[in-house]
């Protein structure tokens, strides 16, 4: 069987860095493949025939030799499944055969930065806008965890996602935060799996992929009650962050995208009709004159849009709606402090406050379906499928006129 050693040729002049390079052995034929890696001559440890390890000069020489001997790592499993591959065909090769297979194999290969950018890509054009946006703020972390240093999918092992897991915690990342990122890198990477960029190793077993129970976010009905009543006449930007807020309570806790693109047309006889971006599921909501006091105090948008959220449509929508978003949530916080109300407050806290003041009147779980804060986003929808669209209205109506 084949043999396969890592060796470094020094250069002549001792101050700068040599070549590392593989010495593959076949039958008495020594043949070598080039490597694009370099270091100095005390780095390298002729006893072992290996880079020196444990060595310090510099913390960011450190990192390079640590880079340096990840990538000869990948390589060197490469050739030997090489090897192994052509040990299992049962014919007759030689070391050409080797360094043949192990080129096309290496030519072939997608790094894990591109491949993400790619998925990104891909999401994207199928009408996954918010998911694309989720694998590159995922590719943004790990390459800040990497400091820029791209990898194969065969060199993302356990320690790697383990380092990455602490590196995240470091930085004061919440288990959730942590965990949301490790479940979109474990589905990049099964993704690669099942396109042959890799072999299924499972190196995301030993970090957290679960949800924890998150801190309260809902608020009482006294507590929006103390929000709408705020004086902001001076205060513009916080008036609108408020009204933004209430209407999101006043429509059952509707989620910001949704408010952002909901339609003038889905305004209709005195109902709301939309098709919620998460779960695609269309809803009817009761018009309520709340509502429509909000909608009174601005200009009419001159898009299509009912709220102005999103105020031109000119291909930046999307970004519109990330922005405004941003804004109102730091808003939202001034907002509680002058109501004095000591929970963080969000968009989020809306849709989460309505169905917890719903339930705190005893109003029957299949109506309000846990709805906006069910762990599992298939019973909910399950369950408002399954009711009376007027039973939820009602509720609502009983909610806002104790406002």
């Amino acid at each position: 069987m084949a043999s396969i050693r890592l060796k470094f040729r020094a250069h002549s002049d001792n101050t700068k860095e040599g070549a590392l390079y593989f010495q593959v052995i076949h039958d008495r034929v020594v043949k070598q493949i080039k490597t694009d890696y370099r270091i100095y001559e005390y780095e390298w440890d002729k006893q072992e025939s290996d880079i020196v390890r444990g060595f310090s000069l510099s913390g960011i020489r450190d990192e390079a030799l640590k880079v340096i001997r990840d990538k000869v790592a990948w390589k060197r499993r490469t050739l030997e499944h090489v090897i192994k591959s052509l040990e299992s065909d049962g014919k007759t090769y030689c070391a050409d055969d080797i360094i043949k297979r192990y080129k096309a194999i290496a030519a072939d290969q997608t790094t894990v930065f591109e491949y993400i950018k790619r998925q990104s890509e891909r999401m994207k054009k199928l009408g996954r806008v918010r998911t694309g946006e989720t694998y590159r703020q995922t590719l943004r972390s790990f390459m800040k965890f990497r400091k820029g240093v791209d990898l194969y999918f065969d060199m993302l092992d356990a320690d790697i996602v383990e380092q990455y897991e602490s590196y995240m915690r470091a930085n004061s990342l919440s288990r959730n935060t942590t965990s949301f990122y490790m479940r979109i890198l474990r589905c990049i990477y099964n993704r690669a799996v099942e396109d042959g960029l890799t072999q299924q190793t499972d190196p995301f077993k030993r970090v957290y992929t679960g949800v924890d129970k998150t801190a309260k976010r809902a608020i009482s009905l006294k507590e929006i009650k103390r929000i709408k009543e705020l004086d902001l006449t001076d205060k513009p930007d916080l008036n609108y962050a408020r009204d933004l807020f209430l209407f999101s309570f006043y429509t059952r806790g509707m989620s910001f995208i949704d408010l952002a693109y909901l339609r003038k047309r889905d305004l209709s006889n005195g109902y709301i009709t939309y098709i919620r971006k998460k779960t695609r599921q269309q809803l009817t909501i009761r018009w309520e004159r709340s509502m429509q006091e909000i909608i009174d105090k601005y200009p009419q948008n001159p898009t299509q849009y009912l709220l102005p959220i999103i105020t031109h449509q000119d291909g930046t929508e999307r970004k519109q709606y990330l922005n405004k978003i941003l804004f109102v949530n730091r808003k939202l916080k001034q907002i509680a402090r002058l109501a004095k109300i000591p929970t963080p407050l969000t968009m989020y806290v809306s849709r989460h406050s309505w169905a917890s003041i719903a339930k705190s009147k005893n109003v029957p779980l299949s109506v309000i379906s846990e709805g906006m804060g069910h762990d599992n986003e298939e019973t909910t929808r399950i369950y408002l499928a399954s009711i009376q669209t007027n039973q939820i209205d009602d509720v609502n109506s009983r909610i806002l006129k104790e406002l």
